[in-house]
């Protein structure tokens, strides 16, 4: 079945690059994989911190962030359950394998004297929580491996409240299967119903009306920031 199997990046504007750089990678351990000019975007740096071999934590740095206002409840949740508007980051959850490698990240988050709550059982995982830089709420948990029971875990009442009918929910929990077919599809008409990402009107226009081939050809930008020797 073809679908996304992870996370490639997490990306969190900054107005600090160097200050989250040094939480993650003091704090939390991840190693510093990438910093550089962001590829099509005017004034901005781009780092990376490493989860895994595909897997990073991004961010991105801009003049205009630092003026942008913080408001709690609306920029940022302020903790794991508190409300912030819709389709902004409430919290990231980084994982670890086992019970006791979750203990271990507490001891070393308390070690770099930052407050931690936890760990705390929810059934199908065990979390900690803690704060970041610029109001970010982090948590860590571990399943240890198990896979989320959805028979267990979806509850019927939740279901109803959300106005999800039985049809739903079945389609819910077995997607329909996709294969590429033998033609690529081509882009689709504008439907303003849809979700679009947000640029100035003819920018957008000119991006999604461009051919797949042309964007690849004139928006790639594979060379790395530092030539390394042969």
């Amino acid at each position: 079945m073809t679908k996304p199997n992870g996370i490639h990046h997490f990306a969190i504007c900054t107005a600090d690059i160097k200050a989250q750089i040094a939480f993650f990678t003091d704090v939390l351990g991840m190693e510093l994989v990438a910093l550089y000019w962001m590829h099509g975007v005017q004034g901005a740096w781009h780092g990376f911190v490493k989860l895994n071999g595909q897997c990073s934590i991004a961010f991105v740095q801009t003049p205009d962030i630092a003026k942008i206002p913080v408001e709690i409840g609306k920029t940022h949740s302020g903790n794991p359950g508190a409300p912030c508007a819709p389709g902004t980051l409430q919290h990231i959850a980084f994982n670890v394998d086992t019970e006791a490698a979750l203990l271990t990240m507490r001891d070393r988050i308390r070690s770099r004297g930052v407050e931690v709550a936890g760990h705390i059982d929810h059934g199908f995982c065990k979390s900690i929580y803690f704060a970041g830089p610029e109001n970010l709420t982090l948590e860590v948990s571990t399943s240890e491996g198990k896979a989320i029971d959805a028979e267990a875990w979806i509850d019927p009442e939740v279901v109803a409240l959300a106005g999800i009918s039985a049809e739903e929910l079945k389609r819910f929990k077995s997607p329909a299967k996709f294969a590429r077919p033998a033609r690529p599809i081509p882009q689709p008409a504008h439907d303003p119903t849809k979700p679009h990402m947000v640029y100035p009107p003819h920018v957008y226009k000119a991006m999604m009306q461009a051919s797949d081939a042309d964007i690849l050809a004139r928006r790639s930008q594979t060379e790395p920031p530092v030539k390394l020797a042969s």
